[in-house]
């Protein structure tokens, strides 16, 4: 498939005779999945091999230069819960059963990889025949090698021999009993691959039609040593790691060759070491370029300094991102934000210093130990921000607690919808009062993100059904309501609200994940060690 418009910053090889035909596919439209980092970066690892005929698919793909009975190799790339909907809407546009089960040797090896699948892959696992669990750069090319040299097998015997790789998960030769994962009936244990960002990631392909129009993406930084006891992005990508100063360097060098739009990508940026000397760098090349613009992910808001600020300002930013999570000192030190009001107030005084127009701050409801007294800090906060910077634009963007696998939080209980509903109620009207702007998640939709985030396989039939049924808001009580009937399923808020005992085994256990499951369970200890709940109702 040939996309009219596309820079690629790399050498294509020639593919004069490919032993391996691959569909990488994005589970969305071309726009946003020419934006991706990761799925880019995985098809230009992929595109450099000679031995290897790699092709793009999106929703909205119109035609192909291979049709499935040419392909070997079938990849999703899989970063958000709801992302089956676009794997599912694919599958069923080139006409491939959903369930690995019904695809027999004259169908691809369909696989899955992200966050997502790397977290908890249960609830999708019946859909793939092998799942690559962590960092896709350590996995990718020795796995397809493996299946380039074996193809001609029978795929259930490929499959077992692929079981045997670090980072490849088979659901099809496994078993779930009793909330453990076993295979041969003892329980499994399938390690995440990490590797270094020794050879930074940035954007292969420009193009106007991306998300990020003709924007040049650097990964600088990958986890984050913050550690929020509700953040999969923080746990799932520990030890935290961070791209060479020089090498960084050499590539905002490189990007600047073919846009002047260079963004710099990672779950705190700031964090990095040579985040100063970065931005120094920048505001150099802005002299050489004076239309040079650069964009950041989000900012840490208690490391914002004055140089950090004017760069930004200077490369044509407006707004930035910090994230408070919580409205007192009391509630971020119990979630790990280690974050003062003295800091925050700090920090926007620094951003409006030096010519921030204004910040966007996130913040989160429902938390753990919870106390009327936090939300009303969150509108106390606001009002006294919004009194000392009068000129200053604050937009507050508020989601509800999402209890993650592979968090801290993963055995804390989710707030009722009505609770959260009453609180975010609180909010609207307060912060109406005072004339700020307020961004509100849906309640509904957090709620089944949290069913999806800590489910099992029980719940592959239930995701089909959702899809059956259109995917919307609707699609998803109504799906659950029809199994639930067929006493397929447990009700829903064991999934999405339950609490859990440290001790008790969760689905998603036999992903090994550093720094593991016992540090978790001391983590959560240390973070709820006098727990309180929101008993009072606003």
């Amino acid at each position: 498939m040939n996309n009219a418009g596309e820079i690629f910053l790399y050498e294509k090889a020639v593919k004069s005779n490919p032993e391996i035909n691959i569909w990488l596919a994005f589970p969305a439209i071309y726009n946003f999945g020419l934006s991706s980092l990761g799925f880019m970066s995985i098809f230009k690892t992929l595109d450099l091999r000679p031995d290897y005929y790699v092709e793009r698919i999106f929703t909205d793909t119109k035609s192909t230069d291979l049709s499935i009975n040419q392909v070997d190799l079938m990849g999703f790339s899989f970063s958000f819960e709801i992302d089956f909907l676009g794997i599912f809407k694919i599958m069923e546009a080139h006409n491939i059963p959903f369930y690995a089960k019904d695809r027999g040797d004259d169908f691809p090896l369909i696989f899955a990889g992200g966050p997502v699948v790397s977290a908890n892959p249960e609830p999708f696992c019946e859909f793939f025949d092998f799942i690559m669990v962590g960092d896709a750069e350590g996995i990718d090319t020795r796995i397809i090698d493996f299946i380039k040299d074996n193809k001609n097998l029978p795929k259930n015997e490929l499959l077992h021999m692929l079981s045997e790789k670090e980072g490849i998960y088979v659901p099809a030769l496994t078993d779930f009993e009793n909330n453990t994962v076993k295979i041969d009936g003892k329980p499994l244990c399938v390690k995440k691959v990490s590797c270094s960002i020794d050879n930074t990631i940035t954007t292969p392909v420009l193009s106007e039609k991306s998300f990020f129009s003709n924007t040049f993406i650097i990964e600088i930084a990958r986890g984050c040593a913050q550690r929020c006891g509700f953040c999969i992005a923080s746990y799932l990508n520990l030890p935290v790691r961070f791209a060479d100063y020089k090498q960084i360097i050499s590539e905002i060098d490189k990007g600047l060759k073919y846009t002047n739009k260079i963004a710099l990508l990672g779950a705190l940026i700031s964090a990095h070491p040579d985040f100063e000397k970065i931005c120094e760098y920048i505001l150099e090349k802005k002299k050489e370029i004076p239309d040079l613009e650069m964009s950041v992910s989000s900012l840490r808001a208690d490391a914002i300094s004055p140089e950090v600020v004017r760069t930004l300002v200077q490369c044509g930013q407006k707004h930035a991102t910090i994230a408070i999570e919580a409205g007192s000192d009391r509630l971020r030190k119990v979630i790990n934000k280690n974050l003062t009001e003295e800091q925050i107030f700090k920090t926007v005084k620094t951003a409006q210093d030096n010519g921030l127009k204004g910040l966007k701050i996130y913040a989160m409801i429902g938390h753990p130990t919870e106390t009327r007294e936090d939300i009303e800090e969150l509108v106390n906060l606001a009002a006294k921000l919004k009194k000392e910077f009068k000129t200053f634009d604050f937009t507050y963007s508020f989601a509800t607690f999402v209890p993650k696998s592979h968090t801290p939080f993963q055995f804390c209980s989710r707030e009722a919808n009505k609770t959260l509903e009453k609180k975010y109620n609180y909010l609207k009207k307060n912060f109406h009062q005072l004339g700020i702007k307020i961004r509100l998640s849906s309640i509904n939709w957090d709620y089944y993100q949290a069913l999806l985030s800590r489910g099992d396989r029980r719940l592959c039939r239930y995701i089909e059904e959702v899809y059956r049924q259109g995917g919307n808001l609707g699609a998803f009580k109504n799906a659950y309501k029809k199994l639930r009937a067929k006493k397929l399923l447990p009700p829903s808020d064991e999934y999405a609200l339950k609490a859990h005992e440290l001790s008790e085994s969760l689905p998603w256990d036999f992903i090994d994940i550093y720094p593991g499951r016992k540090f978790l369970e001391n983590e959560n200890r240390r973070l709820l060690e006098k727990p309180c709940r929101a008993d009072k109702i606003l």
